[in-house]
C-alpha cells in the first residue's frame, strides 16, 4: 500500500511535507526550526518562559535562516503552569508577540485556546492546540482551531495523553471532523508516519526524533542516550522534576536521579534525594554560570551544560525504539517523508 505524504494541512501550512518538529523549549531552536523547514516540514520554534523580548529575537533569528513558514510553541496553561497572574500575563504576552511577529502558526499546549484564535487570525496566523483527549480536542475545535494535534501517552516532555496514540488518534478525528488532526507520541520513524496518515491524520508532530539531530541545542551526551536506548528506557512520572505541576506527568529517560527518588519511596518535593543540590552548571552565551539544580526546572541539558550527566531530566518518548543515530534535520524529514506500509 502507497500511502500518499501529501495533505490538506501542507495547503494550509504551505508546506511539503506534514511532518512537525515539536516546540521542545529551548532545544528546538533557531538552528532545528530553519533546517525543518528548508526540508519541506514545519519546524516549531520553543520559546515558553522567554520574556517578549526573547520571543522576537528567536523569530528573528529562525527568520534570518529561512524564508519558509514556521511556528513557535507555547504552554499556555493559567492554573499549574502559569500559577501567578505575573506567570500568566507573561504567557500571553508571549503568544501575543507570536502571533504579532505573523509567523504561520502559533502551536499551544495545555489550556485554552480560545483567547488567542480571534487575534491569530486577524494576523493571518493559524493556530493548532495539542490535546490528550477527545474531550479536550471538541473544546479546541469549538473555539475555532485551525488544527489539533492529538498526543498519545507515549509522548516525552510534558504528557497530556493517557492513552495510546493508535487510540486516541481515530477517536480525535472521528470527534472534531472536519478539522484537521495531527498524530504525537511514540512516532519516530517513516512506518509511523504512515501509520497516523493511514488512520486519517493530516500530519505527525515529532519530538524525540528530532532532539537527536545535528541541529538541536541537546548536549551530545542527552542525543547519544536517545539512540543508545528503548522504550523501556524511558519513564512516565508526575511528581519528580520540578518543571512540572499538579496534574502533568512527564515521560524521560531513565536515570540516577529517577532510580534514587524511585528507591526511596517516589516522595514529595521537599522530600526528594538529593533536594536543593546542583548537578551541574550552564554557561550560556551571555556569559553568566547559572547551576542546574538536581530537580531542575530549567529542562534538559543542553550543549551548556557541565556536569554530571547522569541526573539531568532528558525528556524522551517511546519513539526512542526507533531512533538508532544522530542526523542532519534535513535528512531525518526526507528519511520520514519515505513512508512505507505501517506495520
Amino acid at each position: 500500500m502507497v500511502v500518499g505524504l501529501r495533505t490538506p494541512l501542507c495547503d494550509a501550512l504551505r508546506i511539503e511535507v506534514p511532518i512537525l518538529s515539536a516546540g521542545m523549549g529551548s532545544v528546538a531552536g533557531p538552528e532545528l526550526v530553519a533546517a525543518v523547514s528548508e526540508a519541506g516540514g514545519f519546524g516549531v520554534l520553543g520559546v515558553s518562559g522567554a520574556s517578549p523580548e526573547r520571543v522576537q529575537e528567536r523569530i528573528e533569528s529562525t527568520r534570518e535562516l529561512t524564508r519558509r513558514p514556521f511556528g513557535v510553541n507555547v504552554i499556555i496553561d493559567e492554573v499549574g503552569w502559569a500559577a501567578s497572574e505575573e506567570d500568566r500575563q507573561l504567557v500571553r504576552a508571549e503568544v501575543e508577540t507570536a502571533i504579532r511577529a505573523r509567523v504561520a502558526a502559533v502551536v499551544l499546549f495545555w489550556g485554552d485556546p480560545a483567547p488567542y484564535v480571534e487575534l491569530a487570525h486577524e494576523n493571518g496566523v493559524r493556530v493548532l492546540m495539542q490535546v490528550g483527549s477527545v474531550a479536550e480536542a471538541e473544546v479546541a475545535a469549538a473555539a475555532g482551531v485551525d488544527a489539533v494535534i492529538a498526543q498519545g501517552v507515549e509522548a516525552g516532555g510534558h504528557v497530556r495523553g493517557t492513552s495510546s496514540i493508535w487510540d486516541l488518534l481515530p477517536a480525535v478525528i472521528t470527534a472534531v471532523a472536519p478539522v484537521p488532526v495531527l498524530a504525537s507520541g511514540g512516532i519516530g520513524d517513516s512506518s509511523g508516519v504512515a501509520r497516523a496518515l493511514a488512520l486519517g491524520a493530516q500530519g505527525v508532530s515529532l519530538g524525540t526524533r528530532f532532539v537527536a539531530s545535528e541541529e538541536s541545542r541537546a548536549h551530545p551526551e542527552y542525543k547519544r542516550r536517545i539512540v543508545e536506548s528503548a522504550a523501556k528506557d524511558t519513564v512516565y512520572t508526575e511528581d519528580l522534576y520540578d518543571i512540572s505541576w499538579p496534574g502533568a506527568p512527564t515521560r524521560t529517560l531513565r536515570n540516577r536521579t529517577f532510580e534514587e527518588w524511585d528507591a526511596a519511596g517516589r516522595p514529595p518535593s521537599g522530600q526528594r534525594p538529593g533536594e536543593g543540590t546542583a548537578v551541574g552548571v550552564m554557561r550560556p552565551a551571555s556569559g553568566q554560570t547559572l547551576e542546574f539544580p538536581r530537580y531542575a526546572g530549567a529542562g534538559s541539558p543542553l550543549i551548556d551544560f557541565e556536569g554530571d550527566l547522569d541526573y539531568p531530566a532528558m525528556w524522551a518518548g517511546e519513539s526512542v525504539e526507533v531512533v538508532k543515530d544522530v542526523l542532519p534535520a534535513g535528512e531525518i524529514v526526507r528519511r520520514l517523508a519515505a513512508t512505507r506500509d505501517p506495520v
